[in-house]
């Protein structure tokens, strides 16, 4: 390790070989995530204490390992830059990171339901996730905010109302539990009729079925279009049948607008299901031609029904998850 004169300061003076070629960009991650900044090409500072110091010796290990060379020094600025500079530096580092959290958090308030009694059950757990994921980043930015920047007081701003709106949710939804609930507890246990060769509104009806209503749902696959229910049955996309397209709505749609009207990321693959089962381009969403390739190659290398709802689910499952969490 180099001597230097004890000051407030510690710095990293590395040299780093010119291959690996990923090895400048790994060491340049890790001193960014320690919260340190470059005062020149390859001298990197931080605040003198023991923690600062332990973090500098981790990286100057690993570049000597990687065949490099590093000191570490305890430094006081004398001429050229001051300590008041260097200090405007970390705040500058921090206030970007700050920035950078007030805008993803931005984006997140404004996805989310501004009234809280038309959110569902996805907009708050989607809003309670990305709550958490943004604080838990705050933390991360405030322990290496040595110098206190000011962007800390906005990014501290914002992810107090994504709180506050997570709270009203969360109090109306206690408020009115039978509202929030979709009505499915009578159609656990029945059997699910339907006609053969299924395709996209079908094998999305399907899946909306086992994911949301009864995870151990059975299923017919019938031909006549004039088939009466037995005991037990209920009929999805057929003639006459318990669920069934209503007025511009595919099968998908009515199943989502009648039991899960609040959920949005339902919605979004019902306007999906539209336009692949009705041909048309009504809502043109982005994942709809990829969506549209996955069933139709699905139907051509199984003609069975039971199988297409297998795979086909798979396929819903994660577009689901994809919707939820944008």
């Amino acid at each position: 390790m180099a001597e230097c004169v004890d000051g407030k300061w510690l710095l990293l003076i590395h040299q780093i070989p010119p291959k690996p070629a990923y090895l400048r960009v790994k060491i340049w991650r890790r001193l960014h995530g320690l919260g340190a900044v470059a005062i020149k090409n390859s001298v990197y500072v931080l605040p003198r204490n023991d923690d600062t110091f332990e973090d500098f010796q981790w990286v100057l290990k690993e570049i000597v390992q990687e065949g490099g060379e590093a000191s570490i020094c305890s430094a006081g600025f004398v001429e050229g830059l001051t300590d008041r500079q260097v200090e405007e530096l970390f705040r500058t580092a921090r206030d970007a990171d700050y920035s950078a959290i007030v805008d993803e958090a931005r984006a997140v308030l404004d996805s989310a339901p501004a009234n809280p009694s038309i959110a569902g059950e996805e907009d708050r757990s989607g809003l309670e996730t990305a709550s958490s994921r943004l604080r838990k980043r705050f933390s991360a930015v405030v322990a290496l905010d040595f110098f206190g920047a000011p962007g800390r007081k906005a990014a501290e701003a914002i992810l107090e109302q994504i709180e506050s709106r997570l709270r009203q949710m969360k109090q109306t939804e206690a408020a009115t539990p039978a509202a929030r609930a979709p009505d499915v507890k009578g159609l656990v246990g029945k059997t699910w009729v339907t006609r053969k060769g299924v395709y996209v509104d079908r094998i999305a009806c399907a899946w909306l079925i086992r994911r949301f209503i009864d995870p151990d749902a059975q299923f017919r696959f019938v031909s006549s279009k004039g088939y009466r229910p037995k005991a037990g049955e209920v009929r999805f996309d057929m003639y006459e049948g318990e669920f069934t397209h209503e007025g511009s709505l595919c099968t998908f749609e009515a199943l989502v607008a009648r039991l899960f009207s609040r959920n949005q990321a339902l919605a979004q693959i019902g306007q999906i299901i539209h336009d692949l089962d009705f041909k048309e381009a009504k809502f043109n969403k982005p994942e709809t031609p990829g969506i549209g390739a996955l069933i139709d190659g699905l139907a051509s290398a199984h003609k069975s029904d039971e199988v297409r709802l297998e795979r086909g689910s798979v396929i819903f499952d994660d577009l689901y998850e994809y919707l939820r969490r944008k």
